[in-house]
């Protein structure tokens, strides 16, 4: 019964994790493409330079407390308590030091418009403070239909404002309005799903006692903003800010796309590891489903994506973004792997081994640095290829440290991933072969799309590929009570 209670509890997760974030991913696409008609990359890229600061900002005062507290099992209200003031007090020290800072990353960039604007992002991160340990319940206790919830209603709400201010000039405080309304709405709604209420008894050493764990945890994160935000800074900074316009652009298509099957993952891998972490044989096998539903979905969905990506950019956004759909292309590659980095590294945490999976981050983030600032003189295009392939390449780091830890042996985590990869290489081939005549763009986009989709579907279910058939009968099992 209770692996049966488990089970319903994962499925629906990542059921309801991948319905709200397809209508997220939907939702962002429409308004992020009225935005594209409306403002410029050099908007986006002032920005794109700000971002990394506001991540990381964000990163430490979040500090690894939302896994931590889910891997405790049963927190304690004087725990949650503890996080909660630690949070609210590490969210106004670096606001205020960031506050003061502003100037600085102005001069850093040779912006001054930056000051204003920095100042005004980082409320983001000061507001998110808030809402922490609300966020932490919600996820701990696979609450994955609230939690998407409130990530829908504030995109839907943050999405209206940003394009209204478009619309009016006020060009990227546009976009800045959007990033702070979105995480005061989420806020707001945590609050309401979760029952939990802080106390005014403010005993901050449950919360110092979790920081051996989670400090590894707020490291990792810090290195993983540090590898996604390289590009940034570095291009922000050695060129310009439409360069950096670019290629914010297309990452934002690439991370709205693999964020789809990413957000169906993250919600429910680690909850659901930590349940299973004392039975090793039965912890393997959750881990290979997951990793198998998660290749099924996210090889074709980006490898169709990097199909139409640069017809896609231009017919919505105009030819002044087609160096963006180009560089879209290129990028998702990246994006198919994004789930399955995911799934190693909840894996890495589940087990308890925060120290491993943030060693595994930084070196993958220290490899990334060193590689983009070698390349930054040949251009955009080597830099971003590098990535591609050293995000790749990392995966082997990731699958040796789950042999040693859980057993997963190499054959099987290859047999569960690359079939899947396979098939959607040969559908997009030939379906690329099939429509490369076509010269109208809104029918190229229609045949290719409805063309790989039916092509995949058919060739997974007549191999006989396991994942294909019981997603089918969940769903069909799934219409039947309802």
């Amino acid at each position: 019964m209770e692996n049966d209670s488990l089970k319903r509890k994962a499925a629906s997760g990542m059921l309801w994790g991948g319905l709200s974030n397809g209508a997220m991913q939907v939702m962002g696409a429409l308004f992020g493409l009225v935005l594209m008609r409306l403002l410029s990359p050099s908007d986006y890229g002032k920005v794109a330079m700000l971002n990394i600061f506001a991540a990381l900002a964000c990163a430490i005062q979040e500090s690894g407390f939302i896994p931590a507290l889910c891997n405790r099992r049963n927190p304690t209200h004087e725990e949650y308590n503890a996080v909660f003031w630690f949070n609210l007090l590490a969210s106004l020290s670096l606001y205020a030091m960031l506050w003061v800072a502003a100037p600085w990353i102005a001069d850093f960039y040779g912006d001054p418009d930056l000051t204003g604007l920095a100042r005004y992002l980082f409320l983001g991160f000061l507001l998110s403070g808030l809402g922490t340990v609300q966020r932490a319940y919600l996820f701990g206790h696979l609450m994955v239909r609230q939690a998407n919830t409130c990530s829908l209603v504030s995109m839907l709400l943050s999405s209206v404002v940003g394009v209204v201010m478009a619309w009016h000039g006020f060009a990227y405080w546009g976009i800045v309005t959007q990033s702070v309304m979105y995480v005061l709405v989420v806020q707001l709604m945590s609050w309401h799903y979760s029952p939990w209420r802080p106390s005014m008894h403010i005993d901050l050493r449950p919360a110092l006692g979790m920081l051996g764990f989670s400090s590894r945890l707020m490291l990792t994160n810090v290195f993983n903003i540090l590898n996604n935000h390289a590009f940034s800074v570095l291009l922000g900074k050695c060129f310009d800010s439409h360069t950096a316009g670019v290629y914010t652009t297309a990452r934002k298509w690439d991370d709205m796309a693999s964020g789809t099957v990413n957000g169906m993952v993250s919600g429910v891998a680690q909850p659901t590891l930590a349940q299973v972490a004392d039975d090793r044989g039965r912890y393997v096998n959750v881990f290979r489903k997951m990793l198998r539903f998660a290749s099924f979905v996210s090889f074709p969905a980006m490898t169709g994506l990097a199909l139409i990506a640069r017809e896609f950019i231009i017919l919505v956004g105009g030819e002044k973004w087609a160096e963006s759909g180009t560089v879209l292309a290129m990028l998702c590659m990246h994006g198919a792997f994004v789930p399955i980095s995911t799934l190693y590294s909840s894996l890495m945490v589940s087990r308890g081994r925060s120290d491993v999976n943030m060693g595994c981050t930084v070196g993958q983030s220290l490899v990334t640095w060193a590689g983009l600032v070698a390349l930054y003189p040949l251009g955009l295009h080597a830099m971003v290829l590098y990535f591609v392939a050293a995000s790749v390449a990392w995966l082997l780091v990731w699958q040796w440290w789950a042999k040693r830890l859980v057993g997963l042996r190499w054959r099987d985590a290859l047999s569960d991933t690359l079939p899947f990869l396979a098939f959607s290489v040969v559908v997009m081939w030939g379906t690329w072969l099939a429509t490369s005549g076509i010269r109208i763009p809104i029918l190229l986009l229609s045949c290719r799309i409805g063309m790989a989709a039916t092509l995949y579907c058919a060739l997974t279910w007549l191999s006989g590929a396991r994942i294909m058939r019981e997603s089918v009968q969940y769903l069909l099992r799934r219409g039947r009570t309802e």
